[in-house]
């Protein structure tokens, strides 16, 4: 079983074999990841950039571009200006084992390199393995659609403009940047950003909610969604 903290990870398997995807996709499924099936380099990058995943497993032989090319666009992404986390943890899944292979794999910013044919057991123990050594990187940089968020300088932007929000808007925002598809309900929200232990009667949640959602987008208020009756997403899905 998982530990806790990893429950939610989120995996973009990238693979064009369907039997492997498949594979891949319900044993992560069963051990309580969340497997996000892509199969092609165009879907891969799809979903990287606006499901915003902990981690990518990448074959290199797609039928639209190679593994690389989509590594090499990940790792070039960077700042306010990017479209991809470039501290994305990647790991490869290649037919090809060589040492030559390997080390282009690993230079080209790979963060692990799995030779076919392998066993699932060998593949969810390095996924694991990547996230703990990687997790630190939840507190760095992180962008979400067109929203990019820098906790180090506490500073947003969307589309490169620059957010100015208080302490407990900014909190607010990291909390649902966590996860930004999913409803938080208030009560989490609630214990994870004030610290409450009851909701009570409380406006606290909603009045800062709807300040964040007109400063991230003032006219049409895509961002910090409510869903009535349960809490807050902070894009669609």
């Amino acid at each position: 079983m998982l530990p806790e903290a990893q429950l939610a990870a989120t995996v973009v398997v990238c693979e064009d074999d369907a039997p492997t995807l498949d594979l891949l996709c319900d044993h992560l499924e069963a051990d309580r990841f969340r497997a996000l099936p892509a199969p092609s380099a165009s879907d891969a990058l799809r979903l990287c950039h606006y499901k915003q995943p902990d981690l990518l497993l990448l074959d290199l032989r797609l039928p639209d571009a190679s593994g690389l090319d989509v590594l090499r666009e990940i790792r070039a992404s960077e700042g306010a200006t990017g479209r991809y986390d470039p501290a994305l943890p990647v790991i490869v899944l290649s037919g090809r084992g060589t040492q030559t292979d390997r080390v282009r794999g690993f230079t080209e910013g790979a963060d692990d390199y799995v030779v076919k044919p392998f066993h699932y057991e060998e593949v969810a123990a390095r996924i694991r393995s990547v996230l703990r050594r990687r997790d630190p990187r939840r507190d760095g940089p992180r962008r979400v659609g067109e929203i990019f968020i820098d906790p180090s300088r506490r500073q947003v932007r969307v589309g490169g403009r620059p957010i100015p929000l208080a302490n407990k808007e900014f909190s607010l925002l990291r909390a649902l940047a966590a996860d930004p598809t999913r409803v938080f309900t208030k009560e989490e929200l609630l214990r994870d950003v004030w610290g409450f232990r009851s909701m009570g009667r409380t406006r606290t949640l909603d009045s800062h909610a709807s300040r964040l959602r007109r400063k991230l987008d003032p006219d049409s208020g895509r961002f910090v969604i409510n869903v009535w009756g349960v809490g807050y997403r902070l894009i669609d899905g």
